[in-house]
């Protein structure tokens, strides 16, 4: 019964990239099951919690303004310069823009250089928060508002467990906070940021999620009470407490969480990485799909041409070979179901061989579906996004520029 809506589900789509006005490798969105996942995600956090965008997993403009409106939310988390660029050319005075790791003071200096001029409506000064991890890179972002003339905003990263990272302690953490209340005229402090992907991670013979969790929500709640304590010209209601990440927002849904601000991204499309417990109820949303170019009776390997009457016995799949086009991608094979890439004949960027059951029926201009490893890295190497909705191709969406 599975495999039958599985088989319906895919040939639907061939039928629809068959129809489309060309046939290369493309990366294909279900906005039915998007939307799916969006409900599941707002399910899955408490009303006092806001939910941000994080746009390395979902690097289309397009998708992440699809969400933010699906989703009901103006936060976003950026990762990489260009696509902070790309995105104040576009988004409102509204948006809030949470840089998800310490930027370079050169990237910044040079952000602000060169921002774009068509949106009058985005601040780049109050609407980002700039990501610190130690008193120097704070300090240099001192240095960079004085040279700009212009008040940044800085949200201080601590490390909940993942060690990667960040201020560890509360006395390191009182130092940078020192550092801000005495240069106020240059530097607002926004808030506070853990990320905690460890806690689903750690082998449950080293520590339990349980344990891990605890320990990452206690060290928070610790940095949120020195705040409110000792440095009380800092506190406001609109600081923002970030944490959480794919893996890890479920966990977040209790009483005791720190958070009032929750990064997720991946989930939404759910690649094979994110096959995980605490993802259950999610589906896959995202897949790559491409063309077969080539189809031969039998498997003929370089050298070993002779051998191919032994090889079609020795596995029934080598009774037909197809060649892609392109392949090797960080994705898996899941349709037609049992194709897989011939191991003895290697890999390929440019045209990978596949082997499937004797029974498949797969015609050359049929395409072939994979469902990639992740998304921040994978989509990356498609030009755009091919919706899709009821089986049928929308408009493509443009995917941000990684430079």
């Amino acid at each position: 019964m599975q495999n039958d809506k599985k088989n319906r589900y895919f040939q639907q789509l061939n039928q629809a990239l068959r129809n489309y006005e060309r046939a290369i490798p493309s990366l294909l969105i279900d906005l039915d099951k998007l939307d799916k996942n969006i409900a599941v995600l707002k399910e899955s956090i408490p009303a006092s919690m806001a939910f941000r965008i994080v746009v390395k997993s979902l690097p289309s403009l397009e998708l992440v303004a699809y969400i933010m409106e699906k989703a009901g939310t103006d936060k976003l988390m950026v990762f990489h310069q260009p696509f902070l660029t790309h995105l104040s050319a576009h988004v409102d005075d509204k948006a809030d823009i949470l840089m998800g790791k310490p930027m370079p003071i050169k990237t910044a200096a040079y952000y602000y250089k060169n921002l774009p001029k068509n949106n009058l409506n985005f601040n780049p000064y109050q609407q980002i928060q700039w990501l610190v991890d130690t008193e120097e890179r704070l300090q240099a972002y001192i240095d960079l508002a004085k040279q700009l003339g212009q008040k940044l905003r800085v949200n201080l990263e601590i490390d909940v467990g993942l060690h990667r990272g960040g201020f560890a302690d509360l006395t390191a953490l009182s130092n940078a906070l020192t550092l801000i209340q005495a240069n106020g005229d240059c530097v607002t402090f926004s808030g506070l940021m853990g990320y905690d992907p460890h806690v689903v991670k750690l082998p449950k013979i080293i520590r339990s999620a349980q344990k891990a969790f605890q320990l990452s929500v206690d060290f928070y709640q610790q940095c949120k009470a020195l705040i409110q304590e000792k440095f009380t010209a800092l506190w406001n209601d609109s600081l923002t407490f970030n944490g959480a990440g794919s893996p890890t927002i479920s966990l977040h849904k209790t009483e005791n969480s720190p958070l009032n601000d929750v990064s997720a991204g991946s989930c939404l499309v759910k690649p094979t990485d994110f096959d995980i417990p605490t993802l259950e109820k999610y589906v896959p949303a995202c897949y790559i799909a491409t063309p077969v170019l080539k189809k031969f009776t039998g498997t003929t390997i370089p050298a070993m041409e002779s051998m191919k009457g032994v090889l079609n016995q020795l596995d029934k799949s080598n009774r037909q070979s197809y060649f892609i086009y392109g392949g090797f991608w960080k994705a898996d094979y899941c349709y037609p179901i049992g194709t897989k890439p011939n191991g003895l004949f290697g890999n390929s960027t440019n045209q990978t061989m596949l082997n499937a059951p004797p029974n498949t029926k797969l015609a050359v201009d049929d395409f072939v579906f994979l469902r990639p490893h992740q998304s921040e890295f994978v989509f990356l190497h498609f030009g755009n996004i091919l919706p899709i909705s009821n089986g049928r191709i929308k408009s493509a969406w443009q995917l941000l520029k990684n430079y």
